[in-house]
């Protein structure tokens, strides 16, 4: 049975679109009550996936794969209007009995109220709070890359590009039992992030050698070619970039023939094959929301703004005027309702 907790039916909601080349603006819809099987999410947080976000705002996505590179709950199409986004917390607040009241994660669009399937939705944890559950969608994609690649005992790894992707590879692997990995940056402040990590930094001239694994996340010509030579013979590189419709040179006749290299890409829309048969997309973001329970997450949280500055603040990232990691969108309410709801559940968990 479908249920409201607060009011009976929602009919408008708010969702940023991208509407032209580096434009963007905010558009009320009308929305439908929840029907069988649905749910009506009220938003507290979203992220922005900087690297493929800005991807969107500067219609830099080729139309070969516009289609393949659509978001889950995307609407419009490549290159515009397009609404898009796909780190979203909420609450529950109509639809079936067991969903209402509990503090979810989506992969939707930036919007303050939404109806969508609940086999769409993720719960949080009571451990994980709301505001840091907007990087499941990213922790999903680095559990994705490290089941494609498969450290194992004992490897040497290294991660090039220290962003939000690679620091996230970075920090699920500090736990592995690695005998070195590295977190690789041109950028020296990221050394800083590298530190609250508890992982070891280095710039690119000064990185080991002779890895088993790398993981390439820095969206650039001259990571990649850097890869290549930190790689040891007849190592993997796992290439995590989106290079959209920029065109990329390598020295394939150096160390890649050389050595007997193999380039192999890692992208979070299916799940990697060495797990495809046994763990569905549901599964894998399961496990990316418990492992939030680590307050170390919190270090990709860089910077906050309302919903109504939403274009604008997509705008001054894409300038360069704004540097993020993650840049948590806060909506109305949302650290009000976000403790509530943890004061609601907790009590009842301790039972």
């Amino acid at each position: 049975m479908t249920k409201a907790n607060g009011p009976t039916q929602a009919t408008q909601a708010t969702a940023y679109w991208t509407t032209g080349t580096e434009q963007g603006e905010l558009r009320s819809e009308a929305l439908h009550g929840p029907g069988p099987g649905e749910a009506l999410v009220r938003t507290l947080y979203s992220g922005i996936s900087k690297g493929t976000e800005i991807v969107v705002h500067t219609g830099s996505v080729p139309s070969r794969v516009a289609q393949a590179m659509r978001a889950p709950h995307q609407e419009g199409s490549f290159p515009s209007p397009v609404k898009f986004g796909y780190l979203s917390v909420g609450i529950v607040e109509q639809g079936p009995d067991e969903w209402i009241g509990r503090t979810v994660f989506c992969l939707n669009p930036h919007q303050d109220r939404y109806v969508i399937a609940t086999d769409a939705l993720t719960s949080v944890p009571d451990g994980v709070p709301a505001r840091r559950a907007v990087l499941t969608g990213t922790v999903e994609t680095a559990v994705n890359a490290l089941w494609e690649a498969g450290p194992r005992l004992g490897d040497r790894i290294a991660v090039v590009g220290a962003g939000l992707v690679g620091g996230m590879v970075a920090t699920l692997l500090r736990t592995f039992p690695l005998a070195r990995l590295q977190l690789v940056d041109l950028d020296p402040e990221r050394q800083q992030l590298a530190g609250k990590l508890g992982v070891e930094f280095a710039h690119p001239d000064d990185a080991k050698p002779d890895c088993d694994i790398v993981f390439h996340c820095s969206a650039s010509q001259e990571g990649l070619e850097r890869s290549l030579q930190l790689a040891g013979d007849e190592a993997d590189v796992i290439e995590m970039s989106w290079y959209a419709n920029r065109d990329v040179t390598l020295p394939l006749g150096e160390d890649f023939h050389a050595r007997r290299l193999s380039i192999r890409a890692s992208q979070v829309g299916v799940v990697a094959r060495a797990r495809r048969h046994r763990r569905t997309n549901a599964d894998r973001l399961n496990l990316a929301v418990s492992l939030l329970q680590d307050p170390v997450f919190d270090a990709f949280l860089t910077g906050a703004s309302p919903f109504t500055d939403l274009p604008d603040v997509v705008q001054n990232l894409a300038d360069g005027k704004l540097e993020a990691l993650c840049h948590v969108i806060e909506y109305p309410n949302a650290d009000t309702s976000a403790g509530a709801s943890a004061a609601k559940t907790t009590p009842e968990d301790k039972r």
